[in-house]
């Protein structure tokens, strides 16, 4: 069965796209540039901020940084070093491990979100609603 003729995208669709692109862009730079004010890697920042949220298993931790989980294990081990995160039976099942942060891994990643500056700034320009329409709007690019 041949497959259907796609079309080229429109010249809005590619602005998106490529603005997409530039806000990622930069939202990254800006990420490592706070890590790097904590002395941490941008992996490292990463890492720490997903487990602020929640304690997680390596393959989990493996899979949302999408990375390999022997690499997940050696920046688990940098931060577990430096007192940020610590590893603790899983309460679900205690054969496994879960890598969690400590209260100052917490304190750390807390400052790492306040510290995004390029995320932060334009966003106080915008209205509540424009805020809330554009909350929306990238959540359901991420859900589609």
């Amino acid at each position: 069965m041949p497959t259907p003729h796609k079309t080229r995208p429109d010249p809005l669709t590619m602005e998106v796209v490529e603005l997409i692109g530039d806000v990622v862009a930069r939202f990254y730079s800006d990420y490592e540039d706070a890590a790097a004010e904590h002395a941490l890697t941008g992996a490292q920042a990463r890492l720490l901020s997903l487990l602020s949220l929640e304690p997680l298993p390596m393959r989990k931790l493996a899979h949302k940084l999408k990375c390999e989980p022997s690499n997940v294990t050696g920046i688990v081990d940098r931060l577990e070093a430096r007192g940020l995160v610590e590893r603790r039976p899983d309460p679900a099942d205690r054969r496994v491990k879960v890598a969690a942060a400590t209260e100052e891994g917490v304190r750390v990643a807390r400052s790492l979100r306040e510290g995004l500056r390029f995320a932060r700034e334009p966003l106080t320009g915008l209205s509540q609603g424009e805020r809330e329409s554009l909350r929306d709007l990238l959540r359901r690019m991420r859900d589609a």
